[in-house]
């Protein structure tokens, strides 16, 4: 067990748990780091047949750490070029189920994106706020969001960065399924369960079936997205964006401790890993 990362097998299914509560799981280089072996490792285990991924309450994962991001700047962001947990989820030859839990926010949405298929608890909600901190998705987002939800819905996520509740996700096709939050992961393990059971080299055939039947779409999207994304992004400028953001997170928090006016939500709960 990592201190960041959890992981238990159960049968041929392995559950991995993002496990930074205090911080909504954000991904510090210490989780991006654990994911990402943890991906690698079980799916060069022949004996995962199927991966649940999931997050320690109260949220799923809230995406970029901002006290690491307005810490570090690029250095943050350089990291995962070596090891990049959110694609990796997404290049996965296992079938992945993700259990949202709660907040499932701009990376952790990306992580979402990639998974292959989606259960929501009824506390799940999710946001794509990349742009509202000033920075482009550079996780696949552009590429995967309009394929589930239409690009009608993907532009209004990332242009507006509003928050969207599970029975909206569930509408629009971002989730497949919601599901009470105290029965989430035992649904989710009953579906990996299920996946586990079809004679592994037919479920590699089938994803791969799925997943190079629409790279040429996914592909130059992923292209066209790291292409502007590196063109507009201003490296000198990202220590002080996320900079902002934190000053804005501890502002919010003294002033619900103070009793005062705290901002609208879509503003407010970016990310809470300043807390």
């Amino acid at each position: 067990m990592n201190d960041v990362l959890r992981i238990e097998d159960t049968g041929a299914v392995r559950t991995l748990t993002l496990h930074r509560p205090q911080a909504r799981n954000a991904l510090d280089g210490e989780l991006v780091s654990a994911l990402f072996r943890a991906l690698e490792e079980a799916d060069a285990d022949g004996e995962v047949r199927a991966i649940v991924l999931t997050g320690t309450d109260p949220a799923f994962c809230a995406g970029v750490d901002l006290k690491q991001a307005a810490a570090e700047g690029i250095a943050y962001f350089r990291r995962f070029e070596e090891e990049n947990c959110v694609a990796r989820v997404a290049e996965c030859r296992t079938p992945v189920v993700c259990a949202v839990n709660g907040h499932a926010f701009t990376g952790g949405l990306e992580i979402v994106l990639g998974c292959d298929v989606v259960l929501a608890s009824d506390r799940a909600v999710f946001a794509d706020t990349h742009v509202r901190v000033g920075v482009l998705p550079g996780g696949g987002l552009t590429a995967r969001l309009p394929q589930l939800v239409g690009p009608a819905w993907a532009r209004r996520m990332s242009m507006t960065g509003e928050i969207v509740d599970a029975r909206l996700a569930e509408r629009i096709g971002l989730v497949t399924e919601i599901v009470q939050h105290e029965d989430l992961l035992r649904r989710a393990g009953e579906i990996a369960a299920a996946v586990a059971e079809v004679p592994a080299p037919a479920m590699t055939a089938l994803k791969r079936i799925y997943t190079e039947g629409n790279a040429s779409i996914i592909d130059r999207a992923l292209a066209i997205e790291s292409s502007i994304a590196s063109r507009a992004s201003d490296p000198g400028g990202v220590e002080n964006r996320y900079r902002d953001v934190a000053e804005r997170n501890r502002e919010r928090v003294a002033s619900r401790s103070r009793g005062g006016v705290t901002p609208r939500p879509r503003e407010a709960d970016l990310n809470s890993a300043s807390e």
